[in-house]
């Protein structure tokens, strides 16, 4: 069976002869299509982002855009005059995307061919494509959450902050302590599984071992009293950023294990990650246990594993290490592999870290509330699922 494709994170349009009929400069009255507004309404349910790189006067066309109801969907718009190429790349720098999860429309070959050129990552496509577009299996997520269809208007969100934070007068502390941020940490029930999954499956950079969990395990693991499933949601008086965070453990008497720590790329500027650790490495202190924790280096999760080593993880083997059977393994798919040292034979590069925790202190730019992990299940509960959340 084919791998299935990268899903699309941001549809790039042209305009002129793609997302409308025409050339603005040309004819001021251009239209879209029944067809291009059912792919741009689509897309934006299914949490797809969309912008647009167009050679053309910008101010006319936006307000053309916007003439034609269409201009809300679109973010971080480059019109002007100079390459398709760089549009693009603007895009994905402003969206923080990677090359590999943009998509450009255009009707024009040598359009499509410089793009691909400058941008090989970039999947290119003609607006005689259109018809199919949605059926492609890179324009439809598996899974598709609340969070999807606000993903739009909390990127929009995010913008303003931005703005915000650039004309602050006051140093970076005092910004996030003006946002209000309040970290919630959960226990996954099952009307966010589909949003755990959906955090594994797109976050790459801030990924501790780039392991996918199906639906179908997560279930599994969320009745297994030897395991959480952790999701975190962010909110700050800006409105919410959705869930931003999983956490998966094993735990085990005198040691849990960190199986996977994920957190989105949209709150790195907050250092969340490292909070989520933080927390998690005091509660193994209150708890009195050791923590190993599963890495895997790719090109693309350099923050991880910086985050991993500032906050003592090592590869050095108290004996917690060599305990772990090869049920404990990253994923479902890594299950009956030998251990090989501090090193997973056979897992392309997953390495256990181990650590000696140390009680934390959170910092007071961010409001947590959080299940007191240290404590134990409760009674009657697979996992403790129903133990309120207590703030730091």
């Amino acid at each position: 069976m084919a791998d299935r494709p990268t899903t699309v994170k941001c549809l790039v349009w042209d305009l002129d002869n793609t997302l409308w009929q025409g050339t603005l400069l040309e004819d001021e009255q251009v239209s879209v299509t029944a067809e291009a507004r059912e792919v741009i309404a689509a897309l934006d349910s299914r949490g797809i982002l969309q912008s647009v790189a167009s050679r053309n006067d910008h101010d006319l066309a936006w307000a053309r855009l916007e003439a034609l109801g269409v201009a809300d969907y679109l973010l971080v718009p480059q019109i002007g005059w100079g390459r398709k190429s760089d549009a693009v790349r603007r895009v994905g720098e402003l969206l923080g995307f990677a090359a590999g999860t943009l998509a450009f429309l255009d009707d024009e070959p040598a359009e499509r061919a410089e793009v691909t050129f400058h941008l090989p990552e970039v999947r290119c496509y003609s607006p005689d494509q259109l018809p199919e577009l949605l059926r492609l299996a890179e324009f439809a997520p598996p899974t598709v959450t609340s969070d999807s269809r606000r993903r739009r208007l909390m990127y929009r969100a995010g913008f303003e902050r931005e703005a915000e934070r650039d004309s602050f007068p006051g140093p970076d502390e005092e910004f996030l302590r003006s946002l209000e941020l309040r970290l919630r940490i959960s226990r996954a029930d099952d009307s966010e599984l589909a949003r755990v999954e959906e955090l594994t499956l797109r976050t790459s950079q801030l990924n501790a071992t780039g392991v996918h969990y199906s639906d179908t395990v997560l279930r599994e693991l969320c009745t297994d009293p030897a395991h959480e499933v952790l999701v975190a949601g962010l909110t700050d008086r800006f409105g919410p950023y959705g869930a931003i965070g999983v956490i998966l453990l094993a735990v085990r008497p005198g040691r849990w294990h960190l199986k996977l720590l994920a957190t989105s790329c949209r709150v790195v500027a907050f250092g969340i990650g490292t909070v989520i650790l933080n927390w998690l490495i005091d509660q193994a202190a209150r708890a009195g246990v050791h923590v190993v924790a599963d890495f895997r280096r790719t090109d693309r999760n350099r923050m991880m594993e910086v985050a991993y080593r500032f906050a003592g993880f090592a590869g050095e083997d108290c004996g917690c290490l060599g305990e772990l059977s090869g049920a404990e393994l990253s994923g479902p798919e890594l299950s009956g592999t030998e251990l090989s040292g501090t090193e997973l034979s056979g897992t392309r590069g997953v390495q256990r870290l181990h650590l000696l925790p140390s009680r934390r202190e959170l910092p007071d730019t961010v409001r947590v509330e959080a299940p007191d992990l240290s404590a134990g299940p409760v009674a009657g509960h697979p996992a403790g699922r129903s133990r309120p959340a207590s703030p730091n």
